[in-house]
């Protein structure tokens, strides 16, 4: 089987995500050199999620009665946009509009990414896959913060040139995407009278939409959103704080990369290894034990330590939070009816969204009231509540019920089931 294909999307994922995590925490060494306090760097990094918030559910729709390679095109356009319009930002209130539309092409080029990966992939394959779906976004994350820190420099008052200068190359670094995006969606047989394509010209009737209740009400699916809006909320406020935290123990710009850097690689081999881990452990014992063990150290940031035991705990922090991503989105796609996999996917990037908007948010108020370490200990709580959820079983079979019924055949007159019995009963001779 040609699995090319995935090579290819997991590059271009790669370019998109090493484009975003270097623009982010550029994003906030520029509000700071701009005069942002904590509160405005939670405002800002809020700010990157909001438009997704509300996009996320119609662009799910469309996906899944269409094709997915539009959204990629149009994700990497606004990346690009984004990164390269914020740089050239002088007001907060202009970054962080900047940040939205970056943060909204992100969205899109997710999207679209999984739900190739949900329509391609065969459910035995589906962790395998979105595993290595994710060790792409793991390989931006390791690359853009270590690109970030070598691009910023305080020194001399030049913080506001060298962030700016940070996002304009974060915004090339997207661009690069597009060289490796061709052929990653299987083709539609179109005129040849095969596939799905011959079905509609004859006039045969689309699925029916899944109502979004129907979706969430579906055991699995509200806990895998949660798992991964607590794990996302985890990468997307240390990636955020982290610089602020750097400033206050007078840790340099470099050294922050670095160190987010090593938590992006530890999450790489975690995913990496996740199939072995799997086998070993079984997904529910893993996917509870890797968030169990998350809040513990996500929390254990705050506290006052050396570098270098900073630098280990957060290598162990990734690797936690390496499992929680690619296994809630298997998690999410076969508890889903087959018809609705892609607005499920976008419910569970909804609410990774809103833990975007509300995580950083609330990370700033603690942080202007009780100081910048005391958003890792918010983490935490997120994280031990994942891992409750993390060891209720789903049933996948539930998502099936919800497709059966509608797909259930219209209700015949009173007499047709006795009339089918008796054509059936003279079509089928009797045994001697």
């Amino acid at each position: 089987m040609d699995r090319r294909w995935l090579l290819r999307l997991v590059i271009a994922f790669g370019f998109t995500q090493a484009a975003v995590s270097m623009a982010r925490p550029a994003v906030s060494y520029r509000a700071l050199a701009l005069g942002a306090d904590e509160r405005a760097i939670g405002v800002i990094a809020g700010a990157y999620a909001l438009l997704p918030l509300f996009a996320a559910v119609p662009l799910g729709r469309r996906t899944d009665h269409g094709r997915c390679t539009p959204l990629l095109y149009l994700g990497v356009a606004l990346i690009a946009a984004g990164c390269a319009l914020g740089g050239s930002a002088d007001s907060l209130t202009t970054m962080a509009a900047w940040s939205g539309v970056m943060g909204l092409g992100h969205l899109a080029f997710v999207i679209g990414a999984q739900s190739i990966v949900a329509r391609r992939s065969r459910p035995e394959e589906q962790d395998r896959d979105f595993g290595h779906l994710t060790v792409g976004v793991s390989l931006g994350q390791l690359v853009g913060p270590l690109a970030a820190g070598l691009t910023v420099s305080g020194q001399d008052g030049a913080m506001g040139r060298t962030s700016a200068l940070a996002l304009v190359i974060a915004a090339g670094v997207s661009a690069v995407a597009l060289t490796s995006m061709w052929r990653v969606e299987a083709r539609t047989a179109r005129g040849n009278g095969k596939g799905r394509g011959r079905r509609h010209a004859e006039g045969a009737e689309k699925p029916a939409a899944v109502p979004v209740r129907h979706i969430l009400r579906t055991r699995g699916v509200p806990a895998g959103i949660f798992i991964s809006l607590a794990v996302l909320s985890a990468v997307d406020v240390l990636t955020a704080y982290l610089p602020v935290i750097g400033e206050e123990r007078g840790i340099a710009p470099f050294v922050v990369g670095v160190l987010l850097s090593l938590r992006a690689a530890a999450t790489i081999a975690c995913r990496l290894v996740m199939a072995p881990l799997i086998r070993l452990l079984g997904r529910t014992v893993l996917l509870a034990g890797t968030c169990l063990l998350g809040a513990l150290l996500c929390s254990a940031v705050a506290l006052p330590m050396p570098l270098w035991t900073l630098a280990l705990l957060l290598t162990a922090l990734g690797f936690c939070l390496g499992a929680g991503q690619p296994l809630s989105m298997t998690t999410v796609v076969q508890a889903a009816p087959p018809q609705a996999r892609s607005t499920a996917l976008a419910l569970r990037l909804t609410g990774n969204r809103l833990g975007q908007v509300a995580a950083p948010a609330a990370a700033g108020l603690l942080a202007g009231a009780t100081g910048p370490a005391a958003p890792f200990l918010m983490l935490g709580v997120l994280l031990l509540g994942a891992a409750g959820l993390s060891a209720r079983k789903p049933n996948p079979a539930q998502g099936k019920g919800i497709q059966r019924v509608l797909h259930q055949p219209p209700e015949e007159p009173a007499g047709a089931p006795k009339e089918r019995e008796e054509n059936r009963s003279d079509a089928i001779p009797e045994r001697e």
